[in-house]
Parts: structure tokens; sequence; C-alpha cells
């Protein structure tokens, strides 16, 4: 075979494996792929500088990894909104019709799975990364090589992001849990952990055996030149990717009732676990105009399935405490099955929940799971109770350390911040993703650190060495490196970020940001009118930070001495935009995203909604409903040019519509 006949064997055998991986339309035998797969292997092993990136032959075989290491989006990848009703859809739907009327709606299932990022440059695929918290992920690209369904190369030589779900059908998780259970290994609870715990092996041959499917959903950084999103789609799947089972542009609110009841009916039907209906804005202009929250993209939503219902008993009650010291109740149920999950526990919410629903043990309740809710009991069943049912009585000491409760009613807490329950919740979730996002070490490692004693708050995961950890089951000089290492990474770490790993109740992500920038590394010296005064501050919130920062001051300073984290405290000199209302509306030729940063930059605050408290509005062209609520309050109305030319004549020291 010379060079010629091996391209035209490799692009036949492309075919072949697109027809039966993707179109489920087979073209040729298993004997036939086989014989021209071994052909082209024997090729390019004799001319190895030869191989071509999109060889079926390169899907597996890469090297097993120590670990995965960290990648960044080309663009974010965002979560989306969940409604779970018709009226919080037409709620949603009302809210974009204060900005346009007139669109289409591009509707596709939600398939409950594990989300991915594939980034294509030349028509080759480059990398591939776990949505991670939307800003960075993993890199998975080994591992995703051998899903079938991935295309190694596609025909457009632009850089572009193509964004999907990693599934695994009902199917083969059934039959995935069988060979577990005969060899004696954990079952996976639901096709979704299946999917995302067989993205992360770090062994890609594992991945391969796991018959993992990729459905995309969308597109992050691109150059295509489509108004619509659907033609965006359309063009994504014609380069080879699968196409869902049902998707649909639809112009009226009734037609995408009627399409969501056509998703319920086929749900049973479709191979893949599928929780809901993704709505979406079809115009690319009017998501644009619409933007994004702090979380969400205001143009699309998802609309989840109605949640399913079983009866079972309750064995006993258990309680859990938390990092805040909160006791919770949990139901211990007889194994049932929920739409292939196996539930064995249910959330009992706090004890006023218990009392209000009379609930006891040795009751048969009603439970229901939607989606990636933690199950929950709605109704006991009192016809069914025989007299044996027993009062769950309220806790007055700790189940863990057995100091004496604090009862406030329907929150019970420990407040010994020495509690082992306490303290390990604690380092578990500094360490978590959506904390310091210490790679490795998880869960079960930070247990078993602290039972060994080596660990008993969050300061002492800096002073570990590889002698602690080598005293660990499983571990070897590399792994505890590894981990040694992705300590050392969280020196210098945004100052935020070390505020939200404190895990202070009511204080997240959006609170911390606001109390770095607005205090900096002084933080902990904030006062209680300095942080009511701090947009979207409660009482409940400011009391919480306050009292963390008291009882905790030495291991903040600390930990804060550990870390040296890079204090963004903004010094705002005194402008005509500082502490006024601005609200953003029509076309602007910049991105509302840097336009807001540059605002919040110089102090103001940027609303998503005009109201009396207003001070100024922003508009280009088709500005529509914002436009006009701004004259009927008399809120002062500057247009692009206006605006542009009030920030030279103040002197701002930025052309930011340049």
């Amino acid at each position: 075979m010379n060079y010629e006949e091996y391209k035209k064997a490799l692009a036949q055998l492309n075919s072949w494996a697109h027809a039966y991986y993707v179109l489920d339309a087979p073209l040729a035998t298993d004997a036939e792929y086989d014989e021209l797969y071994h052909t082209i292997l024997e090729y390019e092993r004799e001319n190895p500088s030869y191989i071509n990136a999109a060889s079926p032959t390169q899907r597996v075989g890469a090297e097993v990894l120590d670990f995965f290491t960290k990648a960044a989006h080309l663009s974010r990848m965002w979560s989306m909104e969940d409604v779970f009703n018709e009226q919080d859809l037409d709620e949603w739907i009302e809210r974009v019709y204060k900005t346009k009327r007139d669109f289409t709606f591009y509707c596709e299932p939600k398939f409950d799975g594990a989300s991915l990022n594939l980034i294509y440059e030349n028509g080759i695929l480059k990398q591939a990364i776990t949505r991670g918290d939307g800003a960075q992920g993993e890199d998975v690209t080994n591992n995703i090589k051998t899903i079938r369904s991935i295309p190694l190369s596609i025909n457009y030589d632009k850089t572009i992001e193509v964004r999907g779900e990693v599934l695994i059908k009902k199917a083969d998780f059934e039959a995935l849990n069988k060979e577990r259970e005969a060899d004696n290994e954990p079952l996976f609870a639901n096709p979704r952990n299946a999917a995302a715990g067989s993205l992360r092996q770090l062994d890609p041959s594992i991945t391969a055996s796991r018959k993992l499917i990729f459905y995309p959903w969308g597109v992050g950084h691109n150059a295509l030149k489509f108004d619509f999103l659907s033609q965006k789609m359309d063009f994504v799947y014609s380069l080879g990717f699968l196409r869902p089972p049902l998707r649909l542009t639809c112009k009226s609110v009734d037609e995408v009732h009627k399409l969501y009841g056509a998703f319920i009916e086929k749900r049973g039907e479709i191979p893949m676990m599928m929780d809901g209906m993704v709505i979406k804005v079809d115009e690319i202009a009017l998501q644009e105009e619409l933007g994004y929250t702090v979380k969400y993209p205001r143009w699309m939503v998802a609309f989840k399935f109605p949640p399913l219902e079983r009866s079972t008993q309750i064995l006993s009650i258990s309680l859990q405490v938390g990092r805040t010291g909160a006791v919770t109740p949990v139901a211990n149920v007889k194994p049932v099955d929920i739409d292939g999950v196996t539930v064995e526990r249910a959330t009992l919410h706090n004890f006023d929940e218990i009392a209000r629903k009379e609930i006891r043990v040795g009751d048969f309740v009603t439970i229901i799971r939607s989606g990636d809710v933690i199950p929950k009991i709605i109704q006991v069943q009192k016809n069914r109770r025989t007299g044996d049912e027993r009062v769950f009585e309220r806790p007055t000491n700790c189940p863990v350390c057995g100091s004496e409760l604090l009862d406030e009613g329907a929150l019970i807490k420990c407040q010994n911040l020495k509690c082992d329950a306490r303290a390990q919740a604690s380092l578990i979730f500094f360490a978590s993703k959506q904390a310091l996002n210490i790679d490795g070490l998880g869960k079960e490692i930070i247990k078993s650190l602290y039972g060994a004693g080596l660990i008993r708050n969050i300061a002492d995961i800096f002073s570990l060495k590889t002698e602690d950890l080598l005293k660990l089951e499983g571990f070897k000089e590399k792994k505890a490196q590894n981990i040694l290492k992705a300590i050392a990474n969280t020196k210098k770490s945004e100052l935020w970020r070390v505020i939200n790993a404190l895990g202070i109740e009511h204080i997240g992500e959006v609170a911390s940001k606001k109390i770095a920038r607005t205090f900096g590394l002084e933080f902990m010296e904030a006062g209680e009118e300095e942080l009511n005064a701090l947009d979207g501050f409660g009482s409940q919130m400011v009391k919480s930070f306050m009292e963390f920062a008291r009882v905790n001051k030495e291991l903040i300073k600390k930990l804060l001495a550990l870390i040296e984290p890079t204090a963004d405290k903004q010094e705002i000199a005194p402008n005509p935009l500082q502490g006024k209302s601005i609200v953003l509306t029509g076309a602007l030729s910049i991105s509302r995203d840097s336009l807001k940063s540059f605002l919040e930059s110089v102090g103001a605050k940027v609303s998503s909604s005009v109201s009396s408290k207003t001070d100024i509005v922003v508009y280009g062209e088709d500005a529509g409903s914002k436009y006009d609520k701004a004259l009927t309050l008399g809120v002062k109305l500057m247009n692009k040019n206006e605006f542009k030319q009030f920030l030279q004549e103040n002197d701002f020291g930025t052309d930011i519509f340049a």
C-alpha cells in the first residue's frame, strides 16, 4: 500500500465507522471493517511519520495518565436555569418578551450526562475539556478519542468549540452494572454518574470499553456567520455528529408546550436518560441583547420533566452534621427503583418538616426524584399505619461529638467548632472544585487524613508532607507529590476564592467577590454597618459572616499568611458614575460584558431592569421596552454617542466604544 492508497482506505474506513456509530446504518460487515482496519494499521506501523490524525487507529492506545491537567475553555461554558412547571416557563418567556416579542424558540432534549467542550483547529480535534467551573475544566482529550461518535477531524478549518453531553445508553448502563456486580465492584448510581466516571478514567482503555456517545447541544467560540442558532446546529450536525432524536423551532408558546408533551411521551422510548427539554431563543442577535445573569444565559432555560413518584417505607432516620453545624435529618428507606436509579435515602429537610408531615419511622411514604434533585418525601400514607410506627424525637445532643445542640426551631445546630463532622465537612468543601479546587485531595483522602490525625483544620492542609500521604493506603510517591503540588498551586489564589472556600454560611461566590473587592485583605475587620451597605447583603448574611470572622480570626490569619492571596480591593476615585444605577438596552456596538465590567470598575451598578431607582439608561438601536419604561418614569436616557461623549468630557481615560 502506498500513501495515496492509504488515504483512500482511510476515507473508506471512516465512512464505514460514521455509518455504524453515528447513522446506525452499517455499510460493511464486522469482518470487512476489521480487515481494512488492520491493513491501515499495518501501513501506519511501517510508516509512522505518515499517520493521519483522523485515523480510527488513533482512538485507542494512549498512555495511562497519572492525573488530569487543567485546561481553559476559549469561551465560558454556562449553566442553565431550570424551571419545573408551565407557570415558571411562561414567566421566563414573559421576561424575554420585555425585550422582543417576535422571535422563535429552538427546542431540543435535555440529556442527563456529563458536559464536554471539544476544540477543533484547522479541522482537527485539538482538545476536549470537561465543564469544570465554566472557565476551566479537565483535559480529557485522550479519553474522548475513544468515543466513536466524536469526529477526530471535521470539514471546517476555523477554530470552533463544539459543546455537548457525553452519555451512556440505558441498556449499556444496565449491562455495565451487571458486569461490576459480577466482579464485586461498586455499582454506578445512574447513567449520568456512569458517563462522568467513565470520562474521567486515567486509563483510556477503560473509557473505550464503556460505550459512551456524544450529542452536541451548542457551540462556544466560533466564527460561523449564521443569524439563527438552529442554523448553527444544522451545520454542526453536518460535520458528522449525532443528531438528537427530537428537536424543533417553535413560533408560539402553545407550540413549545405541545412539543414538551411530545418529549414526555417519548421519554421512555429514547435509549438515553432525558430529564427535560431545553428551550433557547433562536435569534443570535436577540441572545446577545438578552445577555447573562451571574449564573445563567437569559436566553435559554431547561424545562424539567415532572418528577417520578414511588412508594416505599421509612426504615430509620439518621442525622447528618454539615460544615456550618446544621443537623439535617435523612430518611433511610427500603430500596426502590425510580427511572433506573436505586433510591435508598430521602431528605427530610428539617425537624419542623418532620412534625408538619407527622412523619414516623415505619411509615409508608410517597417519594419523588426529578433529575439531580435529591429524593424527597411528599406524602405520608397514614391509611397504611399499623400502630407499630415510632415518633422520631428531636435530638438534644450532636450525633457526632455529643455536645449540646442549639435548637432554633426548624434548624438545630452543633456549636462545637471542633466537632469531627463539622471539621471534616469544612475540609472537604475547602478542597472541592467549587472552592480552591485542590486536585486529587478528594473526600475519601481527606477523611483518611483526618482519621489518621494528620489534619484537623484547613490550615493543616498546607503542613502536609510526602511522608504523611505515604502513610495512607494506596499512596505512592508520585501520587503524593501530585497532591502536594496541587496544594502549592493554591498560593497567590484570588482573595475571593479563599473567602468562598471558608464555607461561611450564606456567603457564596457572588458575596465573596463583593467582600474581596470592597475590603481587600482587611475583610475580617469589616463592621456590621459596612457589610449591610453592600448591595444584596441581608442581616442574616452579615450576622453569619461576622460570627465566623470573630470565632475563626486566628485560623483565617494563619491561612492568609500561608496562601498569600492576591487582593483585588477596588480603590475607586470619586467620579460622576460612582454609585449610579445604570441599565443597558439595545445594540451598543460593544459586548455587554465589556461595558458592564467597565462600569463596575468605576463604581456603578449595572441593573437588568428599569425602575424609579435607575439613574441612567444607555440605549442603542432597537432599545425596546426598557427605553419606553425609562420615558414613563422620567429616567435619564443617553444614546451610545451621548454616553461616549459623557465619558470623554469627564476624563474617564478610556474610549470604551472604540
